[in-house]
């Protein structure tokens, strides 16, 4: 098992290595995850799981990036990471895509994604109130897959909470968000208010957002691998993350959307603020808040990287350039470095070639 070097954080070799080398192993995972999903006896869910694999593989090979993070071990990283990305994107399509509409059911299916944090935790039902349940075991794979990757991390113990506790903001998130268009707002916004006062500098649809992202889960699960890891580096990892780079992550992803949001009626937090100033201004507020806060933790050039690919990947979606928005990715990507430049460059190529 391939261990990843904690001197080698070059941009350069980390791209080579990002596209050469985890690139395979993701697809590797995802061939496996696929194969099952084709036999889920129930042939709803098993559409779901399939699709949901085969739209959204990117978000397997963006949170893939931990796999270079310094001192994990690659393969078995990569296997965490396409296994909880791969339940949070077929979670999400079973919330959003079988006319159903019910609170209690998208939250105890989304108890997965809590109990895959709690190596020892037996698993619940997840389908006790959804109705369609015959997948086969499916997602319970993916559950124990997370829980035996967590076994052997020497400091996981250390990040557990913070981890437990992201994952309960998005099983949140994912609970309310898909509810019926006349409750789905009204109930968001009474769950996110009592977190305000702890994140006085953000809006309500910004918090929104930043509970949507799974990096931090990513970013923590390798942190474990550190033997000597304290807790003060992992407070320093969550305020960069929470809800900075988590809340990039995912503006950028509805940013992209707002034109086809509005016109299928999607639920778009971007599309909460007033007017195209007020995106580009918070836009840019992420990206520095982001850029400053990584500069305080341990690896700041993986860290640059991780923001700099976010940029560069959702950015050069042809979306991107949509008449509405395009002059904000303009400004967006010449306000955000050398770097951000290259990285755009290299998506644009990796899309033409269908690698991304």
């Amino acid at each position: 098992m391939e261990v990843t070097n904690v001197r080698s954080i070059n941009r350069a070799t980390l791209i080579y290595n990002f596209v050469a080398k985890i690139f395979p192993l993701v697809k590797q995972e995802l061939t496996i995850w696929r194969q099952r999903a084709e036999q889920i006896p129930d042939s709803r869910l098993s559409r779901q799981a399939q699709e949901s694999i085969r739209l959204k593989a990117f978000h397997c090979q963006g949170g893939s990036v931990y796999a270079l993070y310094p001192g994990v071990k690659r393969e078995e990283t990569v296997r965490f990471i396409v296994a909880y990305q791969t339940m949070s994107d077929y979670l999400d399509n079973l919330v959003d895509s079988l006319e159903v509409e019910d609170e209690l059911a998208f939250a105890q299916l989304h108890l997965a994604m809590e109990e895959a944090l709690l190596p020892q935790a037996a698993l619940s039902d997840y389908y006790k109130y959804y109705p369609y349940r015959d997948d086969g075991g499916y997602l319970e794979q993916l559950v124990r897959t997370c829980q035996a990757g967590l076994d052997s991390l020497p400091s996981y113990s250390i990040v557990q909470e913070d981890a437990l506790e992201l994952a309960k903001l998005y099983s949140h998130l994912q609970t309310y968000k898909h509810l019926a268009v006349e409750q789905r707002e009204s109930m968001m916004l009474n769950w996110i208010e009592p977190y305000l006062k702890e994140y006085p500098a953000i809006t309500a649809w910004e918090f929104a957002a930043a509970t949507g992202s799974t990096l931090g889960i990513f970013c923590f699960y390798a942190l474990s691998y550190d033997l000597r890891l304290k807790r003060e580096e992992v407070k320093k990892i969550r305020q960069a993350y929470f809800p900075w780079i988590c809340g990039l992550h995912i503006l950028l992803d509805y940013f992209i959307d707002l034109r086809e949001d509005r016109e299928t009626g999607q639920l778009n937090f971007v599309a909460y603020y007033s007017d195209s100033r007020r995106v580009a201004a918070r836009l840019k507020l992420f990206v520095a808040n982001s850029f400053k806060l990584s500069l305080s933790l341990r690896y700041p050039k993986f860290e640059r990287a991780v923001i700099q690919g976010l940029l560069a990947m959702y950015l050069s979606d042809e979306k991107s350039q949509d008449r509405d928005i395009r002059l904000i990715t303009k400004q967006l990507l010449g306000k955000s470095g050398t770097g951000v430049r290259i990285l755009y460059w290299l998506c644009r190529q990796l899309r033409k070639r269908q690698l991304l």
